[in-house]
């Protein structure tokens, strides 16, 4: 059955709404109880105002509009460090074990003819080994997230192209969201990755990617991981309260 056309003042309302929700994002300082008590209402989709809208309400944009380019740059450059940090063993590039950086020029050549280096080993530091500064429970921990994570985001949305297929840029936003999860709970141990983590990102990096603007603004691993971070400590505050 058809829906019925919207009548005159449903679209008079909707549009005096819209009004309010851009005049509240002109401001030079956001209101944010106002912007909270638009956004209640609900957010339009167009001209990436939805986009805006989450990023001031998850934090990610500071209230006063002139120092937006300024946190902007902050972020970029957090999450840049971020990721070399905890990405480089995990994603793509070298080892788990750190490659080859790093050694004497005589334990290169004994790698180069495949003998190990020597190394100091703790007593208690075994394969076995469940102790939290075992580095053998850590490899395995942080393989055993890295798994979940995978299997997780390739199952994220299957029936979207947007997160699932062949392209490239669907393989681009599961490399996205993958970076993002692994790199949180690298950081939140307290909190880790727990399974359907995933599907709580996932509309924010899709409402943040087509984004509009995208392209003026810092990329979009960036946004949804800052902003994603900032909704995943409300909810754990929000639980343990």
């Amino acid at each position: 059955m058809a829906s019925s056309p919207q009548s005159p003042q449903s679209a008079e309302l909707e549009i005096s709404r819209q009004s309010r929700i851009l005049a509240a994002l002109s401001k030079k300082v956001i209101d944010l109880d106002e912007l909270r008590m638009l956004a209640a209402q609900g957010v339009p989709d167009g001209a990436g105002v939805r986009s805006t809208v989450w990023k001031l309400l998850l934090g990610y944009l500071p209230k006063d509009r002139a120092l937006w380019e300024q946190e902007l740059a902050k972020k970029r450059s957090q999450y840049e460090a971020f990721k070399d940090e905890f990405l480089p063993n995990t994603v793509g590039g070298s080892s788990t074990t750190g490659g080859s950086e790093g050694h004497s020029d005589g334990n290169a050549e004994h790698v180069e003819h495949g003998f190990l280096d020597r190394s100091e080993i703790a007593q208690d530091d075994h394969p076995l080994s469940l102790g939290k500064t075992s580095q053998w429970n850590q490899f395995a921990e942080h393989s055993e997230m890295i798994e979940q994570v995978d299997r997780d985001v390739k199952r994220t949305h299957p029936d979207i192209h947007f997160f699932c297929g062949d392209s490239s840029f669907a393989k681009s936003n599961q490399d996205s969201l993958r970076n993002i999860l692994i790199i949180f709970a690298k950081l939140n141990a307290g909190i880790r990755y727990v399974q359907g983590m995933n599907e709580i990102l996932a509309p924010l990096f899709f409402v943040f990617r087509n984004d509009p603007d995208y392209k003026k603004t810092s990329p979009k691993p960036i946004l949804s991981f800052a902003s994603w971070s900032y909704l995943v400590g409300l909810e754990t505050t929000s639980a343990r309260s």
